[in-house]
């Protein structure tokens, strides 16, 4: 039987939906009620300006004496005065404007709407989108929970064009429906926060081509994200510095090459993968592939905590942590490494060099598929396709960076499954945030946590569109998915480096 990695199930995945058209945001009544207040104003400050005139101009006449022609100096100089006031009245209107104008508050710009509720035609490629405007050197802003987390862009042709380009829905707004928007993001759980740098994206991953796809390869390239890859030659030489964000791919941090041994060591691309992962060793100067893969973890947690985002998922998540809390401890059996692990090895671990896990035991058995009790995979398995894990709703305005890696236009995503498919409760350090969680169990399913001046993000599982991906599975074709709300979760931790860094009070 092929060994999971990760088909199908019953739950609608995000399919393809029918193309939408685009919908002209009306002025609300918020708008309406502005735009009177602007007029009585201007109308106060001019009657207030004209009477302040009139006043210091008959100030004037009263200090005149009377002239040669006889009358007196009132009656002449209120003929004067009236004169004087009907040429100034032009003037003193426009003081009038002025002032309103200085004080007043700044009106709304004009700006483009990408939505990202039920009326977008493609989701994912809204997400290229963003990048593409940000990459011009433009910035934008992410509504977070406003319309499922929707992007206001400068409104110019050139956005307009690759909006249509790329399928994705936009909405012009005048400066009155921004206002009216403007409005109903202060009186509700919504906030505006300022992307303002496409960030410099990498993905770990090996040279050799193991028979599986990678979720976050595939949303980048569906989107049209730009990135780079890396593997351990690049980390090690200090390439990571030239980054923001890191993927890691499917990797497998404690060298027992995905303890794959039992079902494939007999297959081409096991024993390539094989003779890669010792040939890389070897190369960097280390005896085993253990000690390499430890000394690439520590690599990574000093990128992250150098101000780095990382993100991971499936097995890239509980091995990456298992790596560093068994550094200097045999944890593979020598059908792996060539020599017996040590059998005191849980006793050794090291959970204070740990992210996000502590008190778990390895499973050193190597033909058993599994890396410890970390995962909830078999758990999961037993719930079957039409689980679903929510998503938390934290405060926009109080917690602005966990409400941008769930925005979403759901707030229950279909569970899928994975080498790792999600983490149990009791095994999670106090400092991680749960970002979303199989209710009624103990799975968490998304995480999020700080190390140092950055942060990294663990999301259980394989691919979000197919419940059990199985080893030689073909890629998933995302033009299939294209509002597919856990392949969201992925391009908003993409997007997540290019925000203005709020402080976060969770």
């Amino acid at each position: 039987m092929p060994a999971r990695i990760g088909g199908g199930g019953n739950v609608d995945r995000g399919g393809a939906r029918p193309p939408g058209g685009v919908r002209a945001v009306r002025l609300g009544p918020i708008g309406t009620v502005a735009a009177i207040a602007g007029v009585v104003m201007v109308a106060i400050a001019a009657i207030a300006t004209l009477g302040l005139a009139t006043r210091l101009l008959r100030g004037r006449a009263r200090r005149e004496r009377i002239r040669g022609d006889g009358r007196p100096a009132t009656s002449r100089n209120r003929e004067r005065s009236k004169a004087v006031v009907v040429e100034a009245l032009p003037l003193v209107l426009g003081l009038a404007l002025a002032l309103v104008a200085a004080t007043a508050p700044a009106p709304a710009r004009a700006g483009l709407l990408v939505p990202m509720d039920d009326k977008q035609t493609d989701h994912l490629k809204a997400y290229g989108l963003a990048y593409w405007t940000l990459a011009r050197g433009e910035k934008i802003e992410w509504l977070l929970n406003y319309r499922g987390g929707s992007f206001l862009m400068p409104e110019n042709a050139e956005t307009q064009r690759e909006a249509n380009l790329r399928g994705v829905a936009f909405e012009s707004m005048n400066a009155g429906a921004e206002a009216a928007m403007r409005a109903e993001i202060a009186d509700n759980n919504m906030e505006s926060v300022a992307l303002e740098k496409a960030p410099r994206v990498a993905v770990y991953i090996p040279p050799n081509t193991p028979p599986w796809d990678d979720a976050v390869t595939l949303a980048l390239e569906y989107a049209d994200i730009p990135y780079s890859k890396l593997w351990d030659a690049e980390v090690m030489s200090g390439d990571l510095a030239k980054y923001d964000w890191l993927h890691l791919h499917h990797e497998d941090f404690t060298a027992q090459h995905g303890k794959f041994f039992v079902a494939y060591h007999n297959f081409p691309w096991y024993q390539e993968e094989e003779r890669v992962q010792k040939a890389m060793a070897t190369q960097l100067g280390f005896a085993k592939v253990t000690q390499e893969k430890a000394a690439v973890a520590i690599a990574i947690r000093d990128f992250i905590g150098r101000g780095g985002f990382m993100f991971g998922m499936c097995s890239a998540t509980d091995t990456y942590d298992i790596a560093l809390a068994a550094q200097g401890v045999d944890i593979a059996e020598s059908v792996y490494d060539g020599d017996p692990c040590d059998p005191l090895a849980n006793r050794k671990l090291d959970f204070a060099k740990d992210l996000a896990f502590k008190n778990y035991r390895l499973e050193l058995d190597p033909f058993i598929y599994k890396f410890s009790d970390i995962d909830v995979t078999q758990e999961a398995s037993l719930r079957g396709p039409n689980a679903v894990f929510t998503l938390f709703d934290f405060s926009a305005k109080n917690d602005p960076v966990p409400t941008m890696l769930v925005q979403d236009h759901v707030n229950a995503v279909p569970e899928f499954l994975g080498q790792t498919t999600g983490f149990h409760r009791a095994k999670l350090k106090s400092n991680v945030l749960v970002l979303g969680e199989v209710e009624g169990t103990d799975e968490v399913k998304y995480l999020h946590g700080q190390y140092g001046r950055g942060t990294f993000t663990y999301l259980g599982g394989h691919d979000p569109e197919d419940f059990q991906h199985m080893v030689g599975d073909p890629a998933t074709d995302l033009s299939k998915y294209r509002h597919s709300p856990g392949y969201r979760l992925i391009l908003n931790n993409v997007l997540f480096p290019a925000a203005e860094k709020k402080k976060q009070r969770t």
